[in-house]
Formats: structure tokens, C-alpha cells, sequence
């Protein structure tokens, strides 16, 4: 699903199916809701939306996140995480950090390091923190196509236009999010025109 029909065009030259979408989209996942609508899928179907920015997603992760959603009916959302081990990404604000429940529900997400080591950065900013378990969010999400025309109905939070997560407004309104350490993490996501060069690289492109 796309607004951009320079991406429609590249997407059907190699076979892929393709929606074109209204242009004022907040978010993917209010993109999402528009195609559930164009779909006319039941409120009980799982959709998962992978992002633009991780082209180099693994299959078997999208599976993953689906089973995800299914066996946890608490949540309306299910993602994936992985580990930061990198004090460089730590306090990268393109990449987002996710801090999870004893029960893998997240309590928050944000591009500033979650948690902040006190004691510990107050010493030093050049390595992880012993026994503080950082986690990378993922950019691939599974909801009910019900739970789609809710997001946008409650409309962005000022949480989510402050951090620019979406995934901020669903929190804001209460709904659970499940968190789980991906079963294979990406190679690379895309955020800066140097990670762009990596992923085309990685394709031999």
C-alpha cells in the first residue's frame, strides 16, 4: 500500500500486488485501515504491516508476529524487538528503543535510550550499561483490521507527534502492544541516506 505511484510502478514491474492510497495519511497504519476498507476485510483478520524503512525484513518474522497476535487475544498489537549491543544505536534517535512488561506487553517507546542508566551515564556514555536489557524496536506490526478503524478514529496523540511513533497513539488509548524478541532480526533498517547505501550493498545493487 503506497500514496506514491512511482512505487506502484516499480512494485508491478516485478509482479507485486499494489494499493494506491489517499495521500494524508498520518501514519502506515491509518494507510492500513484505508485498505482494510478497499478490502472489505472482517474485523477479525490479521494484517501485518511491514515497514518501508526495513526492506530487508526475514519472512519467517512476519509469520512470527502474526502467531504473535493470534495467541495473545489481550493485545491489540503485536511487533517484534532485538537487542541493542551497540552503545552507538543506544542513543541513535533513529533508532527506536522498546521497554516491555514482565508479561511482554510494552510500557513505552522512544528514540531517547529507554531506560536511562543514571549512575551509570553519569560515569560514562561510551558503553552499555551492565545487566540493562536494550532493545531495538522492529518495524513490522499485526493487528485485527477491527482494531484498524479505531487508530484512526481516536486520531494522533501528542505523544505520538512528539516522538513521530505511531505506535504511541495506540498506547495512549489504552491498548496493549506484545513485544517478542524477533526469531532472526533484520540485516538492516534505512533511516539515513548511509544506511540506504548499506541495504543496497547487502542487495548487490
Amino acid at each position: 500500500a503506497t500514496d506514491d505511484a512511482r512505487i506502484v510502478d516499480a512494485c508491478q514491474a516485478f509482479g507485486a500486488e499494489v494499493l494506491l492510497t489517499r495521500e494524508d495519511h498520518n501514519s502506515g497504519t491509518d494507510r492500513l485501515a484505508e485498505v482494510a476498507t478497499q478490502l472489505g476485510l472482517p474485523a477479525d483478520a490479521i494484517v501485518v504491516n511491514v515497514q518501508g524503512d526495513e526492506p530487508l525484513i526475514p519472512p519467517m518474522i512476519i509469520d512470527q508476529v502474526a502467531a504473535n497476535l493470534a495467541a495473545n487475544p489481550q493485545a491489540g498489537i503485536a511487533t517484534l524487538a532485538e537487542p541493542i549491543e551497540d552503545v552507538t544505536a543506544l542513543f541513535n534517535p533513529n533508532v527506536v528503543k522498546v521497554v516491555a512488561d514482565k508479561n511482554g506487553l510494552a510500557l513505552t517507546f522512544s528514540r531517547a535510550p529507554l531506560a536511562w542508566a543514571r549512575d551509570a551515564f553519569a560515569k560514562s556514555r561510551d558503553v552499555l550499561p551492565q545487566g540493562v536489557p536494550y532493545r531495538r524496536h522492529i518495524g513490522i506490526y499485526a493487528y485485527r483490521a477491527g482494531f484498524l478503524h479505531d487508530f484512526v478514529a481516536w486520531g494522533p496523540c501528542w505523544l505520538e507527534d512528539t516522538e513521530c511513533l505511531e505506535q504511541l497513539r495506540a498506547l495512549y488509548n489504552g491498548v496493549r502492544i506484545h513485544v517478542a524478541d524477533a526469531l532472526e532480526a533484520p540485516a538492516a533498517g534505512v533511516d539515513t541516506a548511509e544506511d540506504l547505501e548499506r541495504v543496497r550493498r547487502l542487495l548487490g545493487g
